[in-house]
């Protein structure tokens, strides 16, 4: 594995590192030009809720890895996609006092070191909150190697979105989140 330059994780203004953010996204996630300029105007809007957290990885000045999250709400876009999904399968309790990670990206030329899991771990150890939530690809992926490795389990599967033809799992984890590590292959990504 090559050695990567000095990278810190500190808080960041999630509404001034967004454009940057979604370039990451764009490069980890592979987002078009205007799948970004959509996401970015939800950005703006997560910026503004009420106990947002975000970190970002930084390298050099330049951001390589980032995440947010906030506090779950009932009346949000994705708890009321995801909601009878979740009631489905009787675990409808899931959308209360629970931090919900909202995205988290890290570069490809910087996964498999650790970032990604030490972002999910700050956001969720300063959420304040016993629960975490998220979806991902319901596919079998390194992100959701990851999210299993720290205590995340399947509450959901086969979920979709709106606009995307992916199927989604969301999962969902007691914190504080395990100890575990997943580091990906070189050639999985």
């Amino acid at each position: 594995m090559e050695q990567l330059t000095e990278v810190t994780v500190q808080p960041i203004d999630l509404a001034a590192w967004a454009p940057y953010a979604l370039e990451v996204q764009a490069q980890a996630f592979g987002l078009s030009a205007q799948e970004i300029a959509v996401r970015l105007h939800i950005v703006g809007r997560h910026a503004q809720q009420p106990g947002v957290l975000a970190f970002g990885a930084l390298s050099g000045g330049r951001l390589v890895g980032f995440g947010y999250g906030m506090p779950n709400r009932r009346e949000h876009w994705w708890s009321t996609v995801i909601e009878p999904h979740l009631e489905a399968r009787g675990h409808g309790d899931w959308l209360d006092d629970v931090f919900a990670v909202t995205e988290l990206h890290v570069l490809p030329e910087y996964q498999g070191h650790g970032l990604g899991s030490t972002l999910i771990r700050t956001l969720c150890e300063r959420s304040g909150l016993r629960r975490s939530i998220l979806s991902a690809i319901d596919a079998e992926t390194p992100a959701r190697r990851l999210y299993r490795s720290l205590g995340y389990r399947d509450l959901a599967r086969a979920v979709h979105f709106p606009n995307t033809d992916r199927p989604y799992a969301v999962m969902g984890a007691q914190l504080p989140l395990l100890d575990g590590f997943y580091s990906a292959p070189a050639n999985s990504r």
